[in-house]
């Protein structure tokens, strides 16, 4: 079938989207064996970018480390698609990468999770996974849902802010007011309260949930650290996307301090003046994950229609230790990782 067919495929299945719930009575089994086992010459990976593409510097350059990794390891090339500004063509993204023959598939992102699915049961030969977004409960199996714990990540990020900060006063500035980003929040706060109970977090997001915007707006980011750093937080934690590139610019205006998110962001920026105010960055190991993905499946061990959650114990999160900002505190960072992975600290996942 051509491309132009493909995105026809895409047009239909976008038209399905309402009728999809209802297709069937029966409930698929989940974890099931999706195949894959490629050759290594023939491996052909299909990559599917959250909105701003390759280039973000975070999340999106991550999932291409990831996969580039597993492609130069075991041969093979990848596609790669980028959506539009409002995400209007991620059904005919994914099922263009699928109808072209590239399998697996990899979606960046929770906004796919409306729309793999639906694309999924129409290529069921085609093996998925989808970064952020649980597939437990769709009843597909031939995708994989790859989450990570990014409380628990943000709890050590907490604690070395708390550790680490003199006016006893921090902040968080959130991309968009939703339970994936709240699960940044939750740790960050819990890990500085394990460390000091007194200690002053200020919370702000840039947009409310539905709102996508908030990943994209270093100017808001900016006011929004601005305002914390004038009120005395020393240090501020983002998880907000392109938008966190404001809130270094407010650390370095001001003089202070700031925390990362996803990528070791110390090293991803490219301005040696916000690189001097990264403290440390909360490593959401997005390139684990992917690679370890495609490597299951070109070995043929990919189950499908189940959750893989990365947490401390197999280092899908973590802290950056770039810049030897925390290189002092690292006896009682892993202290905190310790008990966490051991199950002595349980992180709360809501504020």
């Amino acid at each position: 079938m051509t491309k132009a067919s493909a995105r026809g495929v895409a047009l239909l299945l976008a038209g399905s989207l309402a009728l999809a719930a209802c297709a069937s009575d029966e409930e698929p089994e989940a974890g099931g064996d999706t195949g894959g086992g490629a050759a290594a010459e023939n491996l052909e990976v299909g990559l599917a970018y959250d909105v701003g593409g390759r280039g973000d510097q975070s999340f999106n350059d991550s999932a291409y480390a990831g996969v580039e990794a597993a492609v130069e390891a075991l041969g093979g090339e990848v596609q790669e698609f980028s959506p539009n500004e409002d995400g209007s063509d991620r059904v005919e993204g994914l099922a263009n990468l699928a109808q072209e023959g590239f399998d697996p598939v990899i979606a960046v992102g929770f906004a796919y999770g409306e729309s793999i699915a639906e694309v999924a049961e129409e290529f069921p030969d085609t093996t998925f996974a989808i970064v952020d977004s649980s597939v437990a409960e769709l009843g597909v199996e031939n995708v994989t849902g790859l989450l990570f714990a990014e409380e628990q990540g943000s709890f050590l990020a907490g604690a070395a802010a708390a550790l680490k900060s003199e006016t006893d006063h921090i902040g968080f500035v959130g991309g968009v007011e939703m339970p994936l980003i709240q699960k940044f929040e939750a740790g960050y706060v819990a890990g500085a309260k394990a460390v000091n109970p007194d200690i002053q977090v200020d919370v702000e997001y840039i947009s409310p949930a539905g709102d996508f915007s908030g990943f994209g707006d270093p100017a808001r980011g900016q006011i929004l650290a601005r305002s914390m750093y004038d009120a005395g937080a020393d240090i501020v934690y983002h998880a907000a996307g392109g938008s966190g590139t404001g809130v270094f610019q407010a650390a370095a205006e001001t003089g202070n301090r700031a925390i990362g998110v996803d990528s070791d962001q110390y090293q991803t920026v490219d301005d040696p003046e916000l690189q001097a105010v990264i403290m440390t960055s909360m490593l959401k190991r997005v390139d684990n994950a992917v690679e370890g993905f495609i490597t299951d499946y070109s070995e043929g061990n990919v189950q499908g229609g189940v959750d893989i959650t990365n947490d401390l114990a197999s280092d899908g999160v973590g802290l950056a230790t770039s810049g030897g900002q925390i290189d002092d505190i690292q006896a009682q960072i892993e202290e905190y990782r310790q008990q966490i992975i051991d199950g002595e600290i349980e992180v709360p996942t809501t504020p």
